[in-house]
């Protein structure tokens, strides 16, 4: 199973709406016949492709698969049904699928007399499985909040400088971390302050994520860097705002709330109904203000960088509301790691919330 999940973690963020999936093909003896990998819409699912891989030898074989094997006929056949056909006597899977569309193959399985074993490493396959299965499960897209920041916690200097506050390998490292989101997000501040490309340099390879831009003003310049090059950016606007230089295609228009912001939740539910499974916020810091609020920020990736600016310098994250320490938003450390001269911490909602503002 820890080989399937080798295989699956390579392939977040390159599947589009449909999740990194491994699997593994045994013989009697425990012996390697195959490995499958899903590689997107379109494209056979981990289970058909170890089966085409293994061909007659996967009569009597045992199948380890990360997620469960699918009981739905869209692009693809159902896997499950190809299991049955292709004789594979046992079926191990980690996480029970919870697209109602496609889930029941365990079922279907062992009600055609194939032994089916579920839950193995369940909490390892969640971790390679879990920006696609928050979107599945809550309706909305895995949200992860990235910046770099000082070790007083400021993103800029006073005169609003901000390059580069990370090291080179810290630069690397987060441009690796786009190209495993479907989307990166920015807020009128950042495109304004910044005009950022948002592509994926430093030697990365991938898909490139769908760069997000919010301008409820329509102040967008027509010759900004994200208007650049492929995918063209998406741009968030008001009903009845013109962006100039943009086609309606790549323009969502969106309601704002009173403060004259967009709502975070009516903001990632558009973005899912356009096959948006993961975000990535990067700035700025009223932006990710409003996602913590919302309590709509699922992983937080940050680089803090060995400097000092100072009450001066831009805080990393605008105003939470917090007047008492007993209300200030928790957060868990899941990992600490060097990066160049930086340190790269991860960290999870103490209390896990689903977003409902």
């Amino acid at each position: 199973m820890r080989r399937a999940l080798e295989i699956a973690a390579d392939r977040v963020g390159s599947t589009g709406v449909n999740p990194a999936v491994g699997c593994v093909l045994l013989d009697a003896d425990g012996t390697t016949l195959a490995t499958g990998v899903h590689r997107g819409p379109g494209t056979p699912h981990a289970e058909a492709d170890a089966l085409r891989r293994a061909g007659e030898r996967a009569r009597g074989a045992t199948a380890v698969v990360t997620l469960e094997p699918c009981d739905h006929q869209g692009r693809t056949g159902p896997c499950s049904r190809a299991l049955i056909e292709a004789g594979v006597r046992r079926v191990l899977y980690a996480v029970d699928d919870p697209n109602h569309l496609a889930a029941g193959g365990a079922a279907r399985l062992a009600a055609a007399g194939v032994e089916v074993v579920g839950g193995v490493l369940q909490e390892e396959a969640e971790a390679v499985l879990e920006m696609w299965l928050t979107a599945v499960r809550t309706g909305r897209p895995f949200v992860t909040w990235k910046f770099a920041t000082t070790l007083d916690g400021r993103s800029a200097a006073a005169d609003g400088s901000s390059r580069w506050i990370s090291s080179p390998e810290s630069r690397a490292d987060a441009h690796r971390l786009r190209a495993r989101h479907d989307a990166i997000l920015v807020g009128a501040g950042t495109w304004r302050a910044d005009d950022p490309r948002l592509d994926l340099r430093h030697g990365v390879e991938g898909t490139a994520p769908l760069r997000v831009a919010l301008d409820a003003r329509g102040e967008l310049p027509a010759g900004a860097r994200l208007l650049d090059g492929e995918p063209p950016a998406l741009v968030v606007t008001a009903p009845g705002t013109g962006i100039a230089g943009v086609d309606e295609a790549n323009v969502l228009r969106l309601k704002t709330g009173a403060d004259g912001r967009f709502p975070p939740l009516a903001l990632l539910e558009a973005l899912g109904e356009r096959g948006v499974r993961s975000v990535l916020v990067e700035g700025g810091p009223r932006l990710a203000a409003a996602f913590l609020t919302a309590g709509l920020t699922d992983r937080v990736v940050a680089y803090v960088a060995p400097l000092l600016l100072g009450s001066e310098g831009v805080s990393a994250v605008g105003g939470l509301g917090i007047a008492s320490i007993g209300d200030a938003h928790r957060l868990r450390v899941t990992a600490v790691d060097r990066t160049g001269s930086d340190l790269r911490v991860e960290l999870r909602p103490a209390a896990r919330t689903r977003g409902t503002q």
